[in-house]
């Protein structure tokens, strides 16, 4: 059996290994296990790993490392075993590696939810994405529980594709693997690369606000059909391409929008999604976003893969609120002059918030202003 180590601080997800590795853990920006705590050193330990063995070596920390609460300069870890790194817990688990018919291979990125590999189906030998959730408490398994009945209505070509799901040894979900990994790594593109991707995600978008939902759970646990999905999280990271083909991924924080209110999904007053890609109306009114937010998030998404930042500024200790709030995006070619000023035009009009667009109005606007 092949086994996984995974290191944890707190309820997040934590670090994912499936092979030998060696991972420095400190409050350094280069340390491959950040810990951002002052009584941390800046190089504090270093975690050798063979799955399904675990071993920790103080680096001469100021403050030593402790395993169960015991000062170690070495010590072999097991399951279950807490390593305190200044006064910070890091909680070691040690599990299969193998979920039923897939096999890991390595991560593929991580999110609020859980972590995402590249698994093997153990019968076709197919590569897929699989999804695992680590972070079982019950508003995390709820929003999981939601992208897997969300994920499962959909079926386009320029959104992720649905393959299975499980909750052995952890709930997972499988979908597709899209090779290219998301935009966010590709770094600035030109207009002639960035707006045939950007009209995927329209597409996929146009589908998905005007989909048939089969079975929607209300609040009060009865089931109804709805039409029309908003995403709440589209960003640079949720775009992938598979093949020259965008697709929009990760629906977790999806919500069926024509019963908004009634689902009890979102309480009053929550707040989802990346700030640096939603606008002032799902700041102020999360629970009941309408799907022109997904427009504003793809017009943002564009801006940052022509500009390589995000439509606003967010200064160092500001609130990232205040900001959404109060400042308006920063004009396309003030941050970039190259952009086509026509494609900047119609990006700074449609993040002004003044003249919600369809996806299918965006669109046709893009295609029309393209180079």
């Amino acid at each position: 059996m092949r086994w996984a180590v995974r290191i944890t601080a707190g309820h997040g997800a934590g670090h994912v290994f499936t092979g030998p590795r060696s991972i420095v853990a400190g409050r350094g920006d280069d340390c491959g296990l950040r810990v951002p705590d002052p009584e941390a050193s800046r190089v504090h330990c270093r975690f050798t790993i063979e799955p399904p063995h675990v071993e920790v070596r103080d680096l001469g920390s100021r403050n030593g490392t402790r395993v169960n609460g015991v000062l170690a300069e070495q010590s072999e870890l097991a399951d279950g075993d807490e390593v305190r790194v200044g006064s910070t817990t890091l909680r070691i688990t040690v599990s299969p590696a193998e979920f039923p018919g897939y096999a890991l291979e390595h991560e593929l990125g991580r999110g609020a939810q859980g972590v995402v590999f590249l698994a093997r189906d153990t019968t076709t030998g197919e590569p897929v994405a699989l999804k695992v959730l680590h972070d079982v408490r019950p508003d995390t398994a709820g929003l999981f529980l939601r992208e897997i009945a969300n994920v499962r209505a959909l079926r386009h070509p320029n959104i992720v594709d649905f393959r299975g799901v499980g909750d052995e040894p952890v709930p997972f979900l499988v979908s597709t693997y899209c090779p290219g990994g998301s935009v966010d790594r590709l770094g600035r593109l030109t207009a002639r690369e960035a707006v045939p991707i950007i009209l995927g995600v329209l597409a996929g978008l146009a589908y998905a606000h005007g989909a048939e939902l089969p079975e929607v759970r209300l609040a009060d646990r009865t089931t109804t059909t709805a039409r029309g999905l908003v995403h709440r999280d589209v960003k640079p990271q949720n775009v992938l391409l598979d093949g020259g083909i965008a697709r929009l991924a990760d629906f977790g924080l999806a919500k069926a929008f024509d019963v908004a209110g009634f689902s009890g999904h979102t309480r009053t007053g929550e707040l989802g999604g990346s700030l640096e890609f939603v606008p002032r109306a799902q700041v102020l009114n999360y629970r009941y976003a309408p799907p022109w937010v997904d427009v504003w998030a793809t017009a943002a998404t564009l801006y940052w893969m022509l500009t390589g930042r995000p439509p606003r500024d967010f200064p160092l200790g500001a609130d990232p609120v205040a900001v959404v709030l109060r400042e308006n995006p920063v004009p396309v070619r003030a941050r970039e002059p190259s952009v086509p000023p026509r494609l900047a035009e119609l990006v700074d009009r449609t993040l002004t918030e003044e003249t919600p667009m369809s996806a299918e109005d965006f669109a046709k606007a893009l295609d029309e202003v393209r180079e």
